[in-house]
This record gives structure tokens, C-alpha cells and sequence, in this order.
């Protein structure tokens, strides 16, 4: 039952799946308290306890103990745990299948009423697979279940908010922090979460780094654990076209958690922002080796096309669109990454648009909306982008991309001074947002 060293399994969540994945460390623990006083937190922390290798040891201990008593429920619920917390760590979707198959045997095993541990464990692994409503609704049962701790609330507010419902996902998080003692990682990272929702990023980096601050408290912090909240640190640093900062907190994130995945791409992304084009290259090009996620794919056909190499751009697209339909799984994580590479790239607009408007029946979150937006708008469905992109910049969200989006799609309804104003906004607010849309962006605003 060993996962196989097999990277082309896929992985590599979005933001918000990492942020509860992330956070399911402070959901068991880090309960509440006071946290030390807000810092950036670039030097990086002593080498935490937890390793790889313990990990696997672990895993393989448990496997073996389900394997000689497939009614032991507790050991599906730990070996659940093990295989999330190694999904974050690798991206590998093998890990997320067999959390699926740990989960289910324990609810086999002991039914709900007397299992809260093994409904979580579904409820988690439902959220990672993006089966967002699923996870709301097992999440709302863990509410009644186990009124007086605080993870049920933190996993109801995380799918809610992947649900586009951010009233009720707020008032999640409002509870999650009454029944406990006060603030924790998994509550300042939610916090966070709203933050940048509602485009306060200087809010979501104080609450990042108060979380950060909590995890380097523990006795022993999960190194991945660590270095993710210094990603996220590095990404609402370059979310305001911080580059310098960005690439600290990055480099940080290494040294805590070396080849972890999503800051060698982000460190590619600022390197690119920065101007080191064979450096960003590089960057990629050792990203995909480790997780051939679709959004690094294309990030690194991007930077071959700006580098004079077609044939290598072209086969990095064409790998895009295998692994968005390479399996169910595979298609419902990349569904709406792959609608957006065929907008940005002007392919197969109509199918990319009936993508995005399909996954937001379901999934009405600002982001399915700009999704739909800038499809609807390569469709030259002006209207149905129009409509969508209101719904995406309803929170007030900071983020250049949307409001390139906005400028675009303002251009095309000839409402030349709002056009002029959201791509002015973008730009300022970061200039290097993507290697080549945020040129596009430029000659947009200079005609």
C-alpha cells in the first residue's frame, strides 16, 4: 500500500485547498494562544523534528496495523492524517486517494455518531478534491457532532468560502474563535484568508505572520507546515508587487522545507517579475520535475514563448490539456485552471467558457466568477462577462489580475475611461503580475 514515487499522479491544490490542508495541523492542534508579537519572520526557523522519513515510517506502521485489523478505525483516522499531511508535502494525488480509502473504512468501521475522527477525515479529503459541498455539508454534521471544538467551524468556513458563501463562511470562522482560547494558527490563517478577500493585504500578512509565529512556538513544527505560511507571506508580498520581500519569504520557505514545490514556482514567478528570464526558466523547469502541476506547466510555456522557443512553449501547452483531462480527479482540480490557460492563450474559447460557467452553478466564489468573466469575454459574450465580472469584484478584492480582467472586458464594451482606470489600478498595484498577460495589460493601457 506504499504510494508509488510516481510525480505524474498529479497534486499542487489551489490557494485556498492548501490554506485548510495547511491549517489541518492547527485544526488537531494549536490551540489557542496568545501569539508573539507580528514579525515578517524572514530568518528562517531550526530544523523542526518532524521528517520524511517519519512520516513513511509512520505510514507504513499504520498500513500494517489496518492491514492485520481492518476494524481498527482509530489507525484509519491517524493514516488518514499521515496521507493529507503527505499530499501537502508532495502534491502527489495517490496520497489524497488513499486518505479517501482510510476515511471510508473507518466510517465502515465505527459510524458516525461515534467517529467524529473519521468524518473529518472525509470531510478534508472531500475539500482537497475540490467536492466542495460535500465537505460543507459533512463539515455542518462535525459541527453538531463537536459543538465545543474549533476545527469543525474551520472546515465549514473553508468550504463555504470555496462556495462563494462568505457571510456564513465569516460567521464560521467568528465561532471557530469563541470556543476557543483565543487566537491559533488555524484562526489567524482563516482570518487571513478574509483578509485578502476583502483587499486588506497589509491585514492578511499580519495574520499570516501571527500564524507563522504560532507554528515556530510549537515543540516540534511540521516543517511543511512552516514554510507554507512563509509561501503565503512571499505571496501577499508579491500580490503588492513587492518583489524583493516576496523573494525573501520564499528563499525562507526553502530553507525550512527544501524542494517544496510551490515556492520553487513562485520564486520562479518573481524572478520573472524581476527580469531574470533565464533564472524564472530555471525555476519552472525544476518545479515541473517535481510536480508537473498545469499551472507551472503553462507558467513555464509562457516563459519559453518570451525566450524565443516556440517548440518548447508549444509542447508545455500541449502537456497542459493532458493532465487537465488526465483523470476525473485530475479534471475536477484543473477544471478551472484549464479554462483560464485557453482564455489567456485565445484557444478553444467556447469550451472554455461552458467550463467556467458550469463549475460556477456550483462553486459561486469571486473567482469562478472572474473565471467566467474572462472566458465569456474570449467567447464574445460581452454581457455574460460583464455580469460576471461585477460578481468578482463584489468583496473588493486586490488583485491585479481581476482588475485586468475588468479593464479588458471594459475596452470591449467601449467604456474606454473605466478601462482605463482598472488597468491602471493593475499595474500599479503590480506591474509583473504574469509574465505575459501583464503585457498585454501595458499595450492595452498605452492604446
Amino acid at each position: 500500500m506504499q504510494p508509488p514515487k510516481n510525480n505524474f499522479a498529479l497534486g499542487a491544490l489551489l490557494v485556498c485547498a492548501a490554506l485548510a490542508a495547511s491549517a489541518c495541523g492547527g485544526v488537531w492542534s494549536s490551540r489557542a494562544r496568545t501569539p508573539p508579537a507580528p514579525t515578517t519572520a524572514l530568518t528562517p526557523a531550526a530544523p523542526p523534528v518532524t521528517t520524511d522519513t517519519a512520516s513513511e515510517q509512520m505510514i507504513r506502521f499504520l498500513e500494517d496495523k489496518v492491514r492485520r485489523d481492518p476494524e481498527d478505525f482509530s489507525a484509519h483516522n491517524k493514516l488518514a492524517g499521515y496521507y493529507h499531511q503527505r499530499l501537502r508535502e508532495t502534491g502527489d494525488l495517490h496520497y489524497l486517494e488513499l486518505a479517501f480509502r482510510a476515511a471510508r473504512a473507518s466510517l465502515a468501521s465505527v459510524p458516525v455518531v461515534r467517529n467524529s475522527g473519521g468524518l473529518a477525515a472525509l470531510a478534508q479529503a472531500e475539500f482537497a478534491a475540490h467536492d466542495f459541498a460535500a465537505a460543507r455539508d459533512h463539515a455542518t454534521q462535525l459541527t453538531q457532532l463537536e459543538p465545543g471544538k474549533q476545527y469543525p467551524y474551520g472546515l465549514l468556513g473553508d468550504a463555504l468560502l470555496e462556495l462563494g458563501e462568505y457571510d456564513k463562511a465569516a460567521a464560521a470562522f467568528r465561532q471557530m474563535t469563541r470556543v476557543g482560547d483565543g487566537p491559533s494558527e488555524s484562526s489567524e490563517t482563516r482570518q487571513a484568508r478574509l483578509a485578502q478577500l476583502h483587499g486588506d493585504n497589509a491585514e492578511a500578512q499580519r495574520h499570516f505572520a501571527n500564524a507563522l509565529a504560532l507554528a515556530l512556538a510549537q515543540p516540534a513544527p511540521a516543517r511543511e507546515t512552516v514554510a507554507w505560511y512563509r509561501w503565503q507571506l512571499g505571496e501577499t508580498a508579491f500580490a503588492s508587487g513587492d518583489y524583493e520581500t516576496a523573494e525573501q519569504h520564499y528563499r525562507a520557505a526553502l530553507v525550512t522545507f527544501p524542494d517544496y514545490y510551490r515556492a520553487i514556482a513562485s520564486l520562479g514567478r518573481v524572478r520573472a517579475a524581476r527580469g531574470d528570464l533565464p533564472g524564472a526558466i530555471a525555476q519552472y523547469e525544476h518545479a515541473t520535475k517535481l510536480l508537473p502541476d498545469p499551472g507551472f506547466v503553462a507558467a513555464l510555456g509562457d516563459l519559453y514563448k518570451l525566450a524565443g522557443r516556440d517548440r518548447e512553449a508549444a509542447a508545455q501547452y500541449a502537456l497542459v490539456e493532458q493532465i487537465g483531462h488526465l483523470s476525473a480527479l485530475s479534471g475536477a482540480l484543473y477544471n478551472r485552471q484549464l479554462a483560464l490557460f485557453y482564455a489567456d492563450h485565445d484557444l478553444q474559447p467556447a469550451e472554455a467558457y461552458a467550463q467556467a460557467a458550469r463549475e460556477y452553478e456550483v462553486r459561486r466564489d469571486i473567482y469562478g466568477a472572474d473565471a467566467v468573466a474572462w472566458t465569456a469575454l474570449k467567447a464574445g459574450k460581452l454581457a455574460a462577462a460583464q455580469s460576471a465580472m461585477e460578481d468578482a469584484l463584489r468583496l473588493g478584492t486586490l488583485d491585479a489580475r481581476l482588475l485586468y480582467h475588468a479593464g479588458l472586458i471594459a475596452r470591449a464594451a467601449g467604456n474606454e475611461m473605466t478601462a482605463h482606470a482598472y488597468l491602471r489600478r493593475a499595474l500599479a498595484l503590480n506591474a509583473q503580475f504574469d509574465p505575459l498577460q501583464a503585457v498585454n495589460a501595458s499595450k492595452a493601457l498605452a492604446n
